[in-house]
């Protein structure tokens, strides 16, 4: 059996859609966007080459169409064996379908096309909709937590401008991906942390560094530190916590930079006493970075204690703007079901006590990857357009039932660059200006393969508006 059979990736109600078109239908156009409207950027789409090659680049098979007629018949739908038998033999097992879609990577507003699908074959007009379930998924999801990692750089960019000497350089190591066990799925775990690493270069997630791999070229998107866990720690008894502090040392210092979770007893004592006194002489031998973390106690307060604790044992500089860093050997980081709000809190007591915000870094996990949903974003797929057997096309979709709610576009859809915005508008009145909207994928065929550097570079272009 396929695990991946394409043929029932979708809604069970669609199976009996061949049968509802009107005679003559030949096309249908269709484009997934959010819904509502923003005087700015407030959307980031990413993810749906993953799906492409995952997914869309794996011909159905016989035993395919088997299956899924078996499970039709038992599940008490009506199944269109011959026209999945049409894209069998017809088209070798590839969907026909034509895709164009922003760049990966773009920022935009609400209420913009993110994608536009349509069939190629006329005697498959229902295969559009059809892909409506499969394709959202693929798009809602990762597009989402690469908004909310957007959001997450553009909460603590203003603090690293104010406070750092170099914002640019110290951003991408500000947020590592610790989310992947907070995930439903492999699967999941992987689409959302190459969807972090969009913006941030660190990541405990390996799934997610192999997709990066796989789909983006990219040899290797996210750096990670070793790192030590209260299971490691806490097997040493407590009478033993400096020797095991002292093997991390020992163990990592040749690798640059090593984390220790610090709170298995006393989070203070830890610091002050064993890292500030007993083994500060090691850690500064060693001459890598001891990323202390405090796993536990309040949020907000926590960490900024520890970042004092530290200042008071390992010394501080002034950097070019005023603000104290911490000795070089010495950094902080929280993870402890850190939020938005904890991050910008963190940040602005730090500036309060005269702290660069470099002196500390955050892991997210759920809050990123799992604590949101399709209606984040108002994620939505819309058929807009129907293409007669005269080859002309006809605007279709509803009317809105309440008079204050503003519908969806309908007919086909374009985008375009005005000066720095991004607009959508009528296929028909797109002229000879350039359609943002850009072929990726026509039967089969991969398009355009986006590589992980320009996916990135537009998502720092996103920064400077």
């Amino acid at each position: 059996m396929n695990n991946q059979n394409l043929i029932l990736n979708t809604d069970s109600y669609k199976l009996g859609h061949y049968l509802q078109y009107p005679e003559g239908a030949r096309a249908i156009s269709s484009y997934i966007t959010t819904r509502g409207h923003s005087s700015r950027p407030e959307v980031m789409f990413f993810g749906l080459q993953m799906f492409l090659k995952e997914y869309l680049a794996k011909p159905i098979t016989l035993a395919d169409i088997d299956e899924a007629e078996e499970i039709a018949a038992l599940h008490g739908q009506p199944f269109d064996r011959a026209g999945w038998t049409r894209v069998l033999n017809v088209h070798g097992g590839y969907l026909p379908l034509r895709i164009e879609a922003l760049p990966e990577g773009i920022a935009i507003r609400r209420g913009v096309p993110v994608l536009q699908l349509v069939n190629t074959d006329p005697q498959l007009p229902w295969l559009t909709s059809y892909m409506e379930t499969a394709l959202l998924r693929a798009v809602w999801y990762p597009s989402t937590v690469a908004t909310l990692s957007w959001r997450l750089r553009q909460t603590i960019q203003p603090f690293l401008e104010r406070t750092s000497d170099q914002p640019d350089e110290r951003m991408p190591t500000m947020v590592s991906d610790f989310g992947a066990r907070s995930t439903t799925s492999h699967e999941q775990a992987a689409i959302g942390g190459v969807a972090h690493l969009v913006h941030f270069h660190l990541s405990d997630s390996l799934p997610a560094i192999r997709h990066a791999r796989r789909h983006y070229g990219a040899l290797m998107a996210g750096r990670s530190v070793p790192a030590s866990e209260h299971t490691t720690m806490t097997a040493w008894g407590q009478s033993r916590e400096p020797e095991a502090y002292a093997n991390m040392i020992d163990r990592f210092g040749r690798f640059g930079a090593y984390s220790v979770v610090s709170d298995s007893y006393d989070l203070h004592n830890a610091v002050s006493e064993i890292w500030g006194k007993k083994l500060q002489t090691r850690v500064r031998a060693a001459g890598a970075t001891l990323i202390v973390r405090p796993d536990s106690g309040d949020p907000i307060d926590t960490p900024v204690q520890v970042v004092a604790q530290l200042a008071y044992a390992y010394g501080t500089r002034l950097n070019g703007k005023g603000f104290k860093v911490l000795d070089d050997h010495v950094r902080v980081i929280q993870s402890d079901g850190v939020t938005l709000q904890d991050i910008q809190m963190i940040l602005g007591r730090l500036e309060g006590m005269g702290f660069a915000s470099e002196n500390v870094s955050f892991g997210v996990g759920s809050t990123l990857l799992q604590k949101l949903s399709r209606d984040t974003l108002s994620f939505t797929m819309l058929a807009s357009a129907m293409q007669d057997d005269s080859g002309s096309w006809h605007d279709i979709g509803r009317r809105a039932a309440n008079p204050r709610e503003r519908p969806l576009a309908s007919g086909r859809r374009a985008v375009i660059r005005e000066g720095t915005d991004i607009l959508a508008l009528p296929f028909a009145e797109l002229g000879r200006r350039e359609n943002v909207l850009q072929p990726v994928w026509q039967d089969g065929r991969l398009l355009k393969d986006w590589g992980f550097a320009e996916i990135r570079a537009h998502a720092d272009a996103a920064m400077q508006h």
